[in-house]
């Protein structure tokens, strides 16, 4: 049985920088990380096991001139002033790709404040960088993640249409479509495409990978918003794929009678995960 791990799977670009971020605080004591630092529970216990603490929002107060890490995900204004308030000093791993999106949000609230008009970013809702992204207009903005979603808006005024960075580039066009039919106007809608190239341009190489092999094993935290998009990507091309978190979860049935496995993850995916899997596989050959 051939193993083989997707070479463009693993984390991002944005997720690295936040852990080396992390990694290089914590030689210099302790850092506490503002939510979980990425969408994986098993690499959020590495870290922990060399350090780092995990707080929430309310714990702020309670750690007065320590020092808490910003993710990723990004955070919104009024994070930021609480932290200030309580003397607390922030270490700043906010994606780039994430922290052009907020600035964008704010410029895209102010045009259609003047013109009575609305923002409407396609996410997640209750995610952090989503939750980021509306904290920059103090909510002000419409988040949708269907078409179902898009009854809310009211299609009479102008729209200015965003994305979260991880979505799918195929949603955001489909619903961009479907916007533009309903407005009386096309000229009255403004879409942003602001999802990550990074991360979209992971999706066509991914139906090539989930197509050439007999299973895909795909790993990623059950919070990944990204790995529920990149896995539906290898359900469409391979139903004979299966979502795990860790390699306890693996099942010998899956593999009778198979010659060749894909192994796959999110942005949020460990490399070394993915690696521990593939031995686990060979494990259960043998």
């Amino acid at each position: 049985m051939r193993v083989e791990i997707d070479e463009h799977s693993g984390f991002c670009f944005g997720v690295v920088r936040a852990i080396s971020e992390a990694e290089r605080a914590l030689a210099d004591g302790e850092v506490a990380s503002l939510g979980d630092i990425v969408h994986n529970r098993v690499e959020v216990q590495r870290l922990e096991s060399i350090g780092l603490k995990t707080i929430s929002h309310q714990d702020i107060a309670a750690i007065a001139g320590k020092r808490v890490l910003i993710r990723a995900h990004g955070e919104p204004p009024k994070t930021y002033a609480l932290a200030k308030e309580a003397g607390v000093e922030i270490i700043d791993a906010t994606c780039p790709v994430v922290a052009a999106l907020q600035r964008k949000v704010k410029e895209a609230h102010k045009k259609m404040s003047e013109v009575g008009g609305t923002v409407v970013i396609l996410g997640k809702r209750g995610h952090a960088e989503v939750v980021g992204l509306t904290g920059q207009v103090d909510g002000d903005a419409i988040v949708v993640e269907n078409e179902e979603d898009l009854q809310t808006i009211d299609f009479s005024h102008p729209i200015y249409f965003l994305s979260q960075t991880t979505q799918s580039v195929e949603k955001f066009r489909r619903l961009t479509e479907i916007m533009l039919e309903r407005l009386p106007d096309k000229t009255m809608l403004t879409a942003d495409d602001t999802i990550c190239r990074r991360v979209s341009s992971r999706e066509e190489h991914l139906r090539e990978f989930a197509a050439k092999h007999d299973i895909i094993i795909f790993v990623c935290g059950r919070k990944s918003s990204n790995g529920k998009v990149l896995y539906d990507i290898c359900r469409q091309e391979n139903e004979r794929s299966y979502n795990i978190e860790e390699a306890g979860e693996l099942r010998k049935e899956w593999f009778e009678g198979v010659e060749s496995v894909g192994i796959c993850g999110a942005t949020s995916t460990p490399k070394w995960l993915m690696e521990t899997i593939a031995n686990a596989i060979v494990s259960i050959e043998n």
